[in-house]
Parts: C-alpha cells; sequence; structure tokens
C-alpha cells in the first residue's frame, strides 16, 4: 500500500491546500484541496486514506477510470462524486481540463466521528459498494468549504470547522443512512447551515435569538435546533458563544483596546458577562489570555 497521498502523485500542485491555512480545529476531520489540471494521467495507486473527488467542471466530459482491476469509461457530470476508500487500486485518465475538489479522509478518524457524532456504523463495504452518484448538496458543502479557505474574509476557524463538519454529517449520513431517512436529513441543505453561519458571523455582536437563526434555514426552532446540533455538534446558542469568545480573543490581542469595548464589540452585556462567558468556554479569564498573548 502506498505510503504517499493522492495529492503527492497529482500531475499538478493544488491551488487551494487547507495545509496551507491556520484551521487548527479542523485538521482532524479532513484534508482538502482543490485542483484544476490539464488532460493527464495518474497511474494506478492503492492508499491508505479515503479519497472523495467533487467534479466542479460544468461541461460533462470522459473520464477512464481503473479501480480494482475493472475499467470504467464514462462521461463525468458537474455535482458528481467519485469516492475510492482506503486499500482500493485506482488510476485516472481525463480528456478536458479539469476542476474539482478532493478532500481526503483518514479512515479511524471518519470511523470514529461516524460513530460518535452521527451515531452511524460506516463500514469500509459501504463506501466500495457506492463508488460514485451525484448530489448536488454534498458538492456545495465542499464548494463552501473550499471558498473560506480561499477568502478567509471572516478569519473564524469554528465557521471553518462547522463547514467541515456539515461535509463530513452529509458525507456519512449518504452512506449509512436509508434512503428515506437521507432524503428527510437533506432538506436542511449546506446552504441553510451556510446562511446560518454567515447570519451569525455577521451579526455576533448584536443579539441573537435561536428564533433568528431558525428563520435563516425556513425551519421552526425547535426542529432548527434539533439539526443544528445533530451536524456541528453544539446547540446554536452554544455556537454563537463560543463565535464570540473566538471574536474576542483576536481583539485581545490588540493590546490597547479597553475590555469593556471589546464585550460589547463581541455582543455581551457588560465587562462581567464578558469575563464569565470567556472564561467558561477557554477555562481563564480574559485578563489572564491577554496577558499570555503578550508574554
Amino acid at each position: 500500500m502506498n505510503d504517499n497521498t493522492y495529492q503527492e502523485i497529482y500531475p499538478s500542485p493544488p491551488l487551494i491546500n487547507s495545509a496551507d491555512a491556520a484551521r487548527p480545529l479542523a485538521t482532524d476531520l479532513l484534508t482538502l484541496e482543490y485542483f484544476e489540471a490539464e488532460p493527464d494521467t495518474m497511474p494506478t495507486q492503492v492508499f491508505r486514506q479515503h479519497h472523495v473527488l467533487l467534479n466542479l467542471k460544468d461541461e460533462p466530459h470522459r473520464v477512464q477510470n481503473w479501480r480494482d482491476g475493472e475499467h470504467r469509461d464514462f462521461t463525468y457530470r458537474k455535482h458528481e462524486i467519485v469516492v475510492t476508500p482506503a486499500g482500493v487500486e485506482s488510476g485516472w485518465r481525463w480528456y478536458k481540463r479539469s476542476k474539482c475538489i478532493v478532500v481526503t479522509l483518514d479512515p479511524t478518524k471518519l470511523e470514529r466521528f461516524a460513530q460518535s457524532e452521527v451515531g452511524v456504523l460506516l463500514a469500509d463495504s459501504q463506501l466500495k459498494d457506492l463508488p460514485q452518484f451525484e448530489d448536488e448538496d454534498i458538492c456545495q458543502a465542499g464548494v463552501m468549504l473550499c471558498d473560506a479557505l480561499a477568502s478567509q474574509e471572516r478569519g473564524s476557524e469554528l465557521i471553518f470547522e462547522s463547514l467541515a463538519r456539515v461535509f463530513l454529517v452529509k458525507l456519512i449520513q449518504k452512506y449509512g443512512l436509508r434512503e428515506d431517512d437521507y432524503n428527510f436529513s437533506r432538506r436542511f441543505t449546506a446552504e441553510h447551515y451556510k446562511r446560518v453561519l454567515d447570519f451569525v458571523s455577521d451579526n455576533y455582536g448584536s443579539s441573537i435569538a435561536v428564533e433568528d437563526m431558525a428563520s435563516k434555514a425556513g425551519l421552526s426552532a425547535s426542529h432548527f435546533s434539533h439539526l443544528f446540533k445533530r451536524t456541528i455538534g453544539t446547540s446554536p446558542m452554544r455556537f454563537v458563544l463560543a463565535y464570540r469568545v473566538e471574536q474576542a480573543k483576536k481583539r485581545l490581542a490588540l493590546r490597547d483596546e479597553p475590555m469593556i469595548d471589546i464585550a460589547m464589540a463581541c455582543g455581551f452585556s457588560d465587562q462581567a458577562h464578558f469575563s464569565r462567558q470567556f472564561k467558561q468556554i477557554e477555562g481563564i479569564s480574559p485578563s489572564t489570555y491577554r496577558a499570555r498573548v503578550d508574554a
């Protein structure tokens, strides 16, 4: 089995690479790269990681794939996803310039995430049984994750980690749920999550209620809270608190900004409220955190 990664033998370097961005909260979830490559080939290899290829090219194009001795010659269409599990020999040839996202997953970490976070037992055989499928929602989740890396406008590791979780949960549900259950779960799309996360990013300095977030997704507050926690791993209001604290940490690095100004700018009612909530998340007071940053 090859110790190299898929990306190391791809014929062109990635234009976007999650390893180049300071996103430590998401490093245990996945690795993402975006590639554009002229017509070329990749030799057959067997890897220790799972690889998920998301096709973003608008025009259908011819692709050949050699997979455990089976030769497939097919037309690759936008939003089609190819999953190559660890241990499966695979090689490629494509005839048009490619535009694709490659997500790399550690099998052990993916299995642990599926069991502990989604409540699904995900066997390797499941990944092998469905090597290719079309799913615009999962592709959109990958695009949003890629865009977050490319723009870095909001600079939030918490947002990036949340989008990574959205992608993984939706992928795991695709493979681990019955079709009826999966069709129900996908009603809350990646776009819905992005609207909610953007709303928090734009309004964290003001009052935010669960009802405000739910309205962005077009759901009742109770249904939204259930879906959000199941996918993001925390309650909506806990997420808002963590986001506010994250933004406060960035401002604390600016030595001259008064604590009360940071508190008010990040959506806390007063300095005492800010200190309590900050310590609840970080385990230390804002002043202690600032002293450590300055040290």
